[in-house]
């Protein structure tokens, strides 16, 4: 059976590029087009689609607006293919955050050309949106607004006075908690969900979310807003420690390694590894090699296999590691790919991920 795929754009030539790249694979048929959500809806229900492709400005209905009715309604993948999105990350985030299965950017001038050139990477998209598990988007409960009223900003921007030299960080003891958490498709909801719970005593955590520059420091002021914990985009130098979360640059690579008895990040710019950047294998090859026992890794929903060998070689090392299960999963492919090579030492839902952390 086919991947019945409807197209929701104000442009014509949108529609039209979009429809002939994916119809040139058997496996994928655009059954319907559309230059409005109000159109869009009267054919979906004489014939619901299995993936969504969707703009966001368009006439008599916005896109933001349209996906969360079909959300509410019959929850459905719903790939977000707009020029917006590349303005603005808070607009991106919100269509994430209202359930969008992934966004792409496509640039205001050259769009043909643009479309054209990305059409493995849409028909890529459009096949793992086609199992992905989608849900209600339920929002999560924040945290206490007094919890939030005392957070404090003590990420210490100290001095590395100490070399970060492996052997002679070693000599220092520290008992020091990190994990390391990755992340891609689907993985904007998960970190959401599990953020929002935890407390402020909770280790120090790393993430690598793959997204886009800019990006970012949008999605980690925005957690930061609704949860006891204080999160930032990271920079080198930060602490980790306690009741703070450090959220990977967009378009950079981040590191833990030892400064004394204390760990800190490096964030550094870098070749694309495993087609990431950030890239969650390197994360956790550094959380491998510095920390050891004293990390936690965990990988979650995403696209691909960015992560499984790094999370091997955190457990290896003698790290604690985790994959996310099946069930839980939007897409299970990274998680799998890490199960596969016997990487995670346990299967955890999502719902116990909190449970685990602490």
């Amino acid at each position: 059976m086919s991947i019945e795929v409807m197209i929701v754009d104000d442009s014509a030539v949108v529609r039209q590029v979009i429809s002939s790249v994916l119809n040139q694979v058997s496996d994928i048929n655009v059954y319907a087009v559309a230059n409005d959500p109000i159109f869009a809806y009267d054919k979906m229900k004489k014939q619901w689609p299995d993936v969504v492709i969707l703009d966001i400005e368009m006439p008599r209905m916005d896109g933001i607006t349209f996906l969360k009715k079909i959300m509410a309604e019959k929850p459905t993948p719903v790939i977000i293919c707009s020029s917006l999105a590349e303005h603005g990350a808070e607009l991106s985030l919100s269509a994430l955050a209202a359930g969008a299965f992934e966004i792409i950017t496509k640039p205001t001038i050259g769009v043909k050309n643009f479309l054209e050139s990305s059409g493995k990477e849409i028909i890529t998209v459009v096949r793992a949106a086609s199992v992905a598990r989608i849900r209600r988007v339920k929002r999560q409960v924040s945290a206490l607004p007094e919890d939030i009223a005392q957070k404090q900003d003590d990420f210490s921007h100290e001095p590395m006075n100490m070399p970060l030299d492996t052997d002679l960080a070693s000599l220092a003891k520290t008992t020091d908690r990190v994990v390391g958490i990755g992340s891609s498709t689907g993985g904007t909801i998960a970190l959401e969900k599990v953020l929002t719970q935890l407390p402020r005593t909770c280790p120090g955590i790393v993430i690598v979310q793959h997204m886009p520059e800019k990006f970012t420091a949008a999605f980690a002021e925005r957690l930061n807003s609704i949860c006891a914990v204080e999160i930032k985009e990271a920079s080198s130098g930060d602490r980790i420690i306690p009741g703070h979360v450090l959220i990977a640059p967009g378009g950079k690579h981040i590191q833990v390694k030892r400064s004394g008895g204390q760990y800190i990040t490096i964030v550094s710019e870098g070749p694309a590894v495993n087609r990431h950047c950030p890239s969650v294998d390197v994360l956790f090859n550094s959380l491998a090699t510095h920390v050891k026992q004293n990390a936690t890794g965990i990988i979650l929903t995403g696209m691909g296999n960015d992560g499984a060998k790094g999370l091997l070689a955190m457990k290896v090392s003698g790290s604690k590691t985790v994959a996310q299960n099946e069930k839980s999963s939007v897409v299970f492919g990274m998680p799998k790919e890490a199960i596969k090579l016997n990487a995670a030492k346990e299967i955890v839902d999502l719902d116990d991920m909190v449970k685990f952390i602490n």
